[in-house]
């Protein structure tokens, strides 16, 4: 064999590696599915190799971001609640009554993501066309750069700014009609933000749902049955997920090899564990075949010295009962392949306990992130029916 043909060889095997991605029957696959995994994994094996050539994090998700371009139907602009950038989305059509609004939270493991990204721009035009709601699109502080709780920050006053009675007016937003959301690490961000706002007293302005989208909610148990199952599947692999919450409290790598492990805790944050205890908190079908262990208690140094993952702002299933009474109605989305399925189910027998009104929707066939694949970057079927089943119990209940 000559030494074009083995190099011809060697590239078709990398393509066939960087493009075969093993995937449950019931996902449905697509040659874009393929190619978006590709990028991503791309991405993240890139990263430390920018990153030690000085590029700032992140820097080929970049690609995914798109200018406010504003049309016949809305006004698209770029500006700054309380110094925080956001995007908003205003209907064009003028409304003789006030209208509904979502303000909503990117994902990105609270390291990557943007308002701007072509996803999150998209699903601002779509909340407008099919709510007639104006649509707040906030941005954070990064990580690495930022560390918790800056990202919480910037979320809790960029909301707090738009719940002030001059804003809501000047953008003909009916106070009593206000939807918070957000997906995975913004899903986490809405959750905490509304127990907090549930009792600021500052805050005269009442949510009226809270939507979250297969949301990260707790850093105390990586162990979970879905941790178990989905540890490998693309998009959110556990060791990403354990990578993105560690990266959230520090750059220390301590921390990131022992979540790996599951032995970050402390004897002294035990106390917590049974708001986490998937064994009492999970429906019976997703603990079949699961065995529950208290998570192990090996580097207690860790929990005192990055305790922010004790932190009900970080960790919204730490609340007590006490704090989940009040909260607005509740809408969760969970997949059945995703690493952050059972967080969300956790959340929904918590909230449920304490009286919460909460609407769930389970996709069965779904995988993280795959709410983004319904816009027209990769427009997966399923995806596009589950955006539009949603924006409709949206339209019908905010």
């Amino acid at each position: 064999m000559g030494r074009k043909s083995l190099c011809l060889l060697i590239s078709c095997v990398l393509l066939a590696y960087y493009l075969y991605i093993p995937l449950p029957d019931k996902i449905e696959v697509s040659w874009k599915l393929m190619l978006t995994s590709v990028f991503f994994r791309i991405e993240m094996q890139l990263e430390p190799l920018l990153e030690m050539l000085g590029f700032k994090p992140f820097l080929l998700m970049d690609v995914l971001e798109v200018p406010p371009t504003s049309d016949e139907n809305v006004t698209v602009t770029d500006t700054l609640f309380n110094n925080v950038p956001v995007r908003v989305f205003v209907p064009k059509q003028k409304s003789s009554t006030l209208r509904r609004a979502v303000f909503y939270i990117h994902g990105g493991g609270w390291a990557i993501g943007s308002a701007a990204w072509i996803i999150y721009d998209d699903l601002g035009r779509q909340m407008v066309e099919k709510l007639d709601a104006v649509v707040v699109s906030t941005n954070y502080r990064l990580a690495p750069q930022y560390h918790f709780p800056t990202q919480f920050e910037d979320v809790y006053d960029t909301l707090k700014w738009f719940l002030r009675k001059k804003v809501l007016a000047e953008y003909g937003v009916d106070p009593a009609r206000i939807c918070v959301a957000g997906d995975s690490a913004g899903g986490n961000l809405a959750a905490a933000v509304n127990q907090k706002i549930l009792n600021d007293p500052e805050v005269k302005i009442k949510i009226k749902i809270q939507s979250l989208i297969y949301p990260a909610l707790q850093a105390l148990d990586m162990d979970l049955p879905s941790y178990r199952e989905n540890a490998h599947l693309p998009f959110l692999p556990k060791y990403l997920m354990v990578m993105f919450w560690s990266m959230y409290f520090t750059s220390d790598k301590a921390l990131e090899e022992a979540m790996l492990t599951n032995q970050h805790n402390s004897v002294e944050s035990s106390h917590l564990f049974k708001f986490v205890n998937w064994s009492t908190l999970l429906p019976e079908r997703f603990k079949k075949g699961h065995v529950y262990t208290h998570p192990i208690h090996e580097r207690s140094d860790l929990a005192k010295k990055f305790s922010g993952f004790l932190d009900v702002r970080a960790s919204p299933l730490l609340a007590e009962d006490s704090m989940l009474k009040g909260l607005p109605l509740t809408h969760i989305l969970t997949c059945q392949y995703d690493v952050l399925r059972d967080d969300g189910l956790m959340y929904l027998s918590r909230l449920k306990a304490a009286g919460v009104q909460v609407v769930h929707e389970h996709v069965e066939n779904g995988f993280h992130g795959f709410l983004s694949f319904g816009s027209p970057l990769i427009d997966l079927k399923v995806s596009r029916r589950v955006v539009n089943k949603y924006l409709k119990w949206l339209k019908e209940n905010l």
